[in-house]
């Protein structure tokens, strides 16, 4: 994220808008753009394409929450949102669209700057749980396809585990290729062959 964070607010009262724009100058170098209606907030935030949304509802529902929370894209951008009430199910479903922070009892102009940080923290820290996820999978999925082409190579071959991998490290060298794709393709032209 840049310096100068660009934040959008959804807030349709202009009154209520005007205060936490006004909240926002006085914690910091913001850019900020107010959205006063939740039509095509999807289309409207991708062209801003935002540090931070903020979202502020006074009593939302659950599709308008879902509908507010996948618009901002959440997997994207932090999102911060304040609600005037709220029950378990509601925060349930806004921590599990993505939201970053889901605040009840209503916007405190005072508290904005401390949680839109924890929003921005939460967020930078769920993006990196998320890589990394994504890593181990990868990293396990390539390790399945190695121990099987070792294990048909072990098998036609004759020779150990050992070798059989040395076979599929010497091969990616000579063609200058990860051993998880040498062994992907032999896995798959095995396939082919029956």
């Amino acid at each position: 994220m840049a310096d100068r964070l660009s934040v959008i607010v959804v807030e349709n009262d202009r009154d209520r808008a005007l205060l936490i724009v006004d909240s926002l100058r006085e914690a910091g170098d913001f850019d900020i753009h107010v959205i006063g209606e939740a039509t095509g907030l999807g289309r409207r935030v991708k062209a801003l394409s935002p540090d931070v949304v903020l979202i502020d509802i006074s009593n939302p529902s659950r599709d308008m929450l879902e509908e507010l929370a996948l618009a901002s894209g959440p997997m994207e951008r932090p999102v911060a949102m304040f609600v005037d009430r709220s029950d378990d199910g509601m925060t349930k479903a806004a921590i599990e669209a993505g939201v970053s922070a889901y605040v009840v009892d209503g916007l405190n102009p005072k508290r904005l700057k401390p949680i839109l940080d924890a929003a921005i923290a939460r967020f930078h820290m769920f993006q990196r749980m998320r890589t990394e996820l994504m890593e181990t999978k990868r990293a396990l999925e390539e390790r399945k396809v190695i121990d099987r082409a070792k294990g048909m190579l072990m098998k036609a071959r004759g020779v150990g585990e050992e070798e059989a991998y040395a076979m599929l490290r010497k091969a990616a060298m000579d063609q200058g290729k990860r051993v998880a794709d040498v062994a992907g393709a032999l896995v798959t032209a095995a396939g082919l062959l029956g």
